[in-house]
């Protein structure tokens, strides 16, 4: 029967009528039913329903409307609603939700005469995995009404739509328990185990699955959403318990509890998980990989699960986008490009998941070619109208400063939500543009906002915006939300309004969120209210690392150097563990007290911590550190050992070069740095114009200044004239610093005035005593004449 049920699939053809009667007459029926005792037109009556029912099982294996739309009229001709059997309907109802043609399904349902509980199932879990969960609970109680008693399967039907609410989930949990089912049959209660979990009711979830008869799948279920909320130890005792049962370990066994690995203390759990599964056979079970690949990614980083990935024996799409994935959210961004041409190589097609993690590392590299051609592969893969991959492309286009591009990839997404409008909000801001009438556009559509939507929009909002955007946040009750309030507190500091900014520590009833808390210290310490950061510090009660390395940095500025050092102290016993901006502070202070030793144990400590926290940004002010302190050893020796330069690294080094004495190699840099395709800003024009001052390269230091607006469009600022007046002064070409004086386009501050005036002090007291020897000289001639 299966090979003629097979063989139907492929000579059926919907628009040939005869199609049919050569598939009747290729099957051949069990001999059931003796022809002798019953009539000709019942045998006939028998014979049509079940060829009509193997049709529909058929489809059922290969479904297509096309096939399921000629079943259909075949049952009608055959005979009225009221005179065929009631499994003819249900499988037909069955073909029809299996294809969601929901509506189809209920007219079917609807013109039933007779049902029976299957009826009700079928119908029931369709909407329900459609998420119609309305329409579900209405022919529950509808079935209910008419005298139908829920099965397993009804209860499981409802109970596995993730829209229905938690208090019906209550009703049909008391439901189960007065029918008997509850104790009976592990089949609801483990749909009901999904509910809690998905609602995160995990008392709920642990008393039900003691009460409930546990099979392998009940198992499975709990230790998959203990560890999905990450639990992983419990998640383990349980894996451990299903050990203890003798039960048949599954795949789903080990998916679900390496599910709950996700830290660096986890690890050692996942490799002994790693090495049951292979005493159990399961270690080329692509879906086992995928998770141990993934387990690898978040508990050891990337390189063991790159080992797992390349050594695995079996690997899907699904292992692919794991791996691009978690290279996409490193450091190696560009190797998941890589890994993503690899994957086409191979012939494995990439997916939605795929594209949107290979738009994420473009727009980490901000690679715009790249990024186009990914966009082209989307259209051709015709999935440019994706949610998903239309916000990653949004996002891609915006940060690359692609504002038109990033609208059209807007309007090409079919079904927005609020993560794509929050994509353009973003870019809109980031760009300086202001946000709220795409805000506004998003309200219209009927589009909620949240903290993301808020947060993004404040970045780029004027003060008449802002006050606006103020209200809505007001109306829409995120003013207590943590990150939308701190973005409040930065746009109004931004805006210069100040007053209003630290207007939330004053009018706050309750204690602050940490991150507001942060913001508005940081606000404090931009305005030079370093106590203030102090008092609002005091106040909090778990300060994470932000609030320290702010609170370390207002002790720095306000030159309590001492105190810096205790803070670090008390930072490390409350066991927060430092990041780069904690030793940036630090260094600063060793620099501004010019305390080489006490700086070299800072880089030390830094080195035995973590060596990854020597990036780029803490490299450049050790450089600038050992070079006020006089080791422009040490400095020439990090530049050398970096990898990452940027133009604040070659301005720390020239500037190291300048004050201990290599001013002739200081220029040499400062002209070298074009050539490596680095642009130089104002900050090295102060650097190479203070070498040139402590060189005494006065004719070079000019060239320089005159080329700063004409070859460099650059406009000297007042430390720049203040530079270039004290390189003149200090040695004595006064007329030209006066000049430069009187062409400034501001009025001189006190500094240059200061420098200018030192110089002329400096080679008036020269002269006077170069006129005093020359008088000794010709008084000792005169002398000697007489």
């Amino acid at each position: 029967m299966r090979k003629a049920a097979s063989r139907s699939v492929q000579i059926l053809n919907p628009n040939d009528h005869s199609s049919f009667s050569k598939f009747f007459s290729s099957i051949s029926f069990p001999n059931n039913v003796d022809n002798a005792v019953l009539p000709q037109s019942l045998h006939g009556q028998l014979m049509q329903q079940q060829r009509l029912l193997l049709l529909l099982q058929a489809c059922k294996r290969a479904p297509s409307f096309e096939e399921i739309k000629p079943l259909h009229a075949l049952t009608i001709t055959l005979a009225a609603y009221s005179a065929q059997p009631i499994f003819l309907y249900n499988n037909l109802i069955s073909l029809y939700v299996l294809q969601g043609e929901l509506e189809t399904a209920r007219k079917v349902f609807g013109e039933m005469t007779q049902r029976n509980v299957v009826s009700y199932n079928t119908i029931i879990g369709g909407y329900s995995r459609n998420e119609s969960v309305e329409e579900a609970w209405n022919l529950f109680c509808d079935m209910r009404r008419y005298g139908f008693e829920p099965t397993p399967h009804t209860f499981a039907g409802l109970l596995s739509s993730a829209s229905l609410k938690l208090s019906r989930g209550f009703q049909l949990q008391a439901l189960m328990v007065k029918s008997g089912l509850f104790h009976a049959d592990p089949y609801a209660g483990t749909a009901l185990l999904s509910l809690f979990g998905r609602n995160g009711c995990i008392d709920e979830l642990v008393c039900a699955f003691e009460e409930i008869p546990q099979n392998l799948v009940t198992w499975n279920t709990v230790i998959s959403l203990f560890g999905n909320y990450g639990f992983a130890e419990d998640a383990m005792f349980l894996f451990r318990e299903l050990m203890r049962t003798g039960a048949s370990l599954s795949e789903c066994s080990f998916v679900g509890v390496l599910s709950g690995f996700a830290s660096e203390q986890d690890l050692e759990l996942g490799e002994q998980i790693h090495d049951l599964l292979i005493k159990y056979g399961f270690d080329c079970e692509v879906l086992v990989i995928n998770s141990l690949i993934n387990m690898y990614v978040k508990c050891s980083g990337i390189c063991i699960a790159e080992k797992m990935f390349e050594t695995g024996c079996v690997r899907d799409v699904v292992s692919w986008n794991t791996m691009i994935g978690a290279l996409a959210k490193s450091e190696r961004p560009s190797q998941a490009l890589e890994l993503f041409l690899k994957m086409s190589v191979v012939g494995v097609v990439p997916n939605e998941t795929t594209f949107v993690s290979v738009i994420n590392s473009c727009t980490s590299l901000q690679i715009l070619g790249f990024g186009k051609f990914i966009h082209a592969k989307v259209i051709r893969n015709k999935i440019e109208s994706n949610v998903f991959v239309g916000s990653a492309l949004v996002g891609f286009y915006a940060k690359c400063d692609k504002l038109e591009s990033a609208h059209r990839c807007f309007d090409e997404i079919d079904e927005k939500n609020v993560v794509c409008w929050n994509a353009l909000i973003l870019g809109y801001s980031n760009q300086c543009f202001s946000a709220i009438s795409l805000l506004k556009r998003m309200l219209q559509f009927g589009y909620r906002p949240n903290e993301f939507s808020f947060s993004a929009a404040l970045k780029s909002s004027l003060v008449c915006e802002l006050q606006q955007l103020h209200c809505l946040i007001m109306r829409t009750g995120y003013q207590q939300n943590e990150f939308v309030s701190s973005a409040l507190i930065t746009s109004y500091g931004k805006n210069g309004i100040i007053s209003d900014a630290l207007i939330f520590d004053a009018a706050s009833n309750e204690p602050l969120l940490v991150v507001p808390c942060n913001t508005i210290a940081g606000v404090y310490n931009k305005t030079g209210q370093y106590h203030k950061t102090q008092d609002l510090f005091s106040l909090l009660e778990e300060p994470d690392i932000v609030s320290w390395n702010i609170l370390i940095a207002a002790c720095s500025r306000n030159g309590d150097y001492k105190e810096v050092f205790e803070l670090f102290k008390h930072m490390q016993m409350a066991q927060i563990y430092p990041d780069n901006y904690t030793f940036v502070s630090l260094l600063s202070v060793c620099t501004k007290l010019c305390n080489l030793s006490l700086g070299s144990s800072v880089h030390g400590f830094i080195i035995k911590t973590d060596f990854k926290l020597c990036d780029t940004f803490v490299c450049n002010v050790l450089m600038d550190m050992y070079g006020k302190c006089g080791c422009i050893e040490s400095s020439l020796k990090i530049f050398k050992k970096m990898i990452d330069r940027n133009i604040i690294t070659w301005t720390a080094l020239i500037s190291a070069l300048g004050i201990n004495g290599y001013a002739n190699e200081a220029l040499k840099l400062f002209r070298e740095i074009e050539s490596l395709g680095f642009k130089p800003d104002g900050i090295a024009f102060i650097a190479v114009f203070s070498a040139c001052r402590h060189g005494g390269l006065v004719k070079e230091g000019m060239d320089l200044f005159w080329k700063m607006k004409k070859s460099y469009g650059i406009e000297p600022n007042i430390d720049h004239y203040h530079c270039v007046v004290d390189l003149l002064a200090r040695y004595g070409q006064l007329q030209e610093a006066e000049q430069v004086i009187s062409n400034m386009p501001f009025p001189p501050n006190a500094l240059i005035w200061r420098s200018f005036l030192e110089g002329c002090k400096r080679w008036k007291t020269a002269e006077n005593q170069e006129s005093e020897s020359v008088n000794l000289k010709s008084e000792h001639r005169v002398h000697i004449a007489l």
